[in-house]
């Protein structure tokens, strides 16, 4: 057999090789059930504990607390899993998603409804906050194993730079259009259904069946992109693995990584802070009824969705961290806004909605596009690929500020006298100035500060264009040289 050096990297494939149009797609499809149910949980599941469950607003931020402490816990384990995961029909990613996804749309099912435990109230209140820690600790589970493998794989489907960022505006474009479906179901059926426990039964219903679908084609619409790539990566004798305690030393000290880590940590505290509020904000603060919440979350949502590919484009021309200093901006801007919101201007809250779509967007898509070439800088500098580790890691820091900040959220809520709802009853109580000022200073100024820290790192971010070319110029010389010696096999 011929084994003099091919003309491109063998690991990496052709540089200017473009994934077709049905691998883009299905490779968004991926993220469309993490999304549809996370945003679910993201926009209503404080709101279900305190105003459905009755729960006290410090008890249900402790149990968002609980289960995004342990989904962080599980990340690192199940990245490191999939890294040594071998299969010749799936490769070392898509076994997971495989086998994970009828349990994740059940246990995601089963935290929306509300068992009877006793009658005594303060009883019923502890049987619930248990069952839902209880369930919230199974759930991450599945939502790790189907997700993290999931989010691995972007490496594995294009080495090209900018093809890439436009992988990911495919992926997120299917997670926005994730969160606005599941807000138009939710409006639709907060419409037609008056009962507040029934509502969420009905939807968590839908969206767990659409979450179980959109894995799937994931994993047969990618199965022949991400096997060719298991195949070309064979090719290559990797160094030995090094031991954990030893991956987790170069994890850490790549500098361009723990820089992603930052950006995204602060720029999902401000979208999952602001998302967790915003339905106490329009229905406390603005005075509207709780079937206008996903109208109001899809102005910004849908902005976002809109604005991806425009972003995307701007990227290929600007760069990653201009695009993202551009939509953060414009994010910050209207996150003051809303502070100054009064009752009845709500004109002006929409257009500060859409205003705030156009950062989302960027929060969405350029952390994600940063993290494959930190990847590769790693890969130059050990001679490996742990892109389930470094995937592992990142999400493990981010769900760990992401718990913090949503059980503060949940605290600062109880501290300020804020009134849950008596399960059954069919009006909401009303609730304190001193609640009004936290929902209101929780909606713009603390996601307005995590906006800020995050355009403070992005802007020391080294990994530009030019370094990540050099990169791949590197590493196609060593992939040429080790095939050159060892030739095919």
């Amino acid at each position: 057999m011929n084994n003099s050096p091919p003309d491109v990297h063998p690991k990496h494939g052709p540089e200017s090789e473009k994934l077709d149009l049905k691998t883009k797609l299905a490779y968004g499809a991926g993220d469309l059930g993490p999304a549809i149910t996370s945003g679910i949980g993201v926009f209503f599941l404080l709101v279900f504990f305190t105003n459905v469950a009755g729960i006290p607003a410090g008890l249900a931020g402790s149990i968002l607390l609980i289960g995004k402490i342990w989904d962080a816990v599980n990340d690192p384990l199940v990245g490191v899993l999939t890294d040594k995961t071998q299969s010749r029909r799936w490769g070392r990613r898509l076994p997971w998603l495989l086998y994970g996804a009828i349990p994740f749309g059940i246990f995601f099912f089963l935290q929306w409804i509300v068992p009877r435990f006793s009658a005594d109230p303060s009883a019923q209140m502890w049987g619930l906050f248990w069952y839902y820690v209880a369930i919230a600790l199974i759930s991450q589970v599945f939502y790790t194993v189907v997700n993290l493998p999931y989010t691995a794989m972007t490496p594995e489907l294009t080495q090209d730079y900018d093809e890439r960022t436009t992988l990911n505006g495919f992926r997120f474009a299917f997670s926005i259009g994730g969160s606005i479906l599941s807000l138009i179901l939710a409006q639709v059926i907060f419409s037609h259904i008056a009962d507040r426990q029934q509502q969420y039964v009905v939807l968590a219903a839908i969206c767990g069946v659409i979450a179980v679908l959109s894995l799937y084609w994931c994993i047969w619409g990618t199965r022949d992109r991400v096997m060719a790539f298991e195949a070309k990566r064979q090719l290559i004798e990797e160094p030995p693995s090094l031991p954990i305690g030893e991956q987790l030393k170069i994890v850490f000290s790549n500098k361009p990584f723990l820089y992603v880590i930052g950006i995204y940590l602060f720029s999902w505290l401000a979208v999952q802070v602001t998302a967790s509020v915003i339905p106490y904000f329009v229905v406390n603060w603005m005075g509207l009824k709780e079937s206008d919440v996903p109208t109001v979350i899809l102005g910004f949502q849908g902005t976002a969705l809109l604005m991806l590919f425009i972003w995307s484009a701007l990227s290929r021309r600007f760069g990653k961290k201009v695009v993202y200093f551009m939509g953060m901006s414009l994010w910050i801007i209207a996150e003051i806004g809303v502070f100054t919101l009064q009752p009845g201007q709500i004109t002006l809250m929409y257009a500060l909605a859409v205003m705030a779509g156009f950062g989302v967007s960027t929060a969405y898509l350029i952390p994600w596009s940063m993290m494959p070439d930190v990847i590769e800088l790693d890969e130059l500098n050990t001679g490996q690929r742990r892109e389930g580790i470094f995937y592992g890691f990142m999400v493990l820091l981010q769900k760990f500020g992401l718990a913090f900040g949503l059980f503060l959220v949940g605290m600062s809520l109880e501290a300020s006298g804020f009134r849950e709802a008596v399960p059954g009853q069919s009006t909401l109580p009303v609730q304190p100035e001193s609640a009004l000022l936290a929902i209101r200073f929780a909606t713009s100024i603390l996601p307005a500060f995590f906006l800020i820290c995050g355009l403070v790192l992005a802007y020391f971010y080294p990994l530009t264009r030019e370094v990540h070319a050099e990169i791949l110029l590197k590493l196609k010389e060593r992939g040429e040289g080790r095939v050159s010696r060892g030739g095919f096999r």
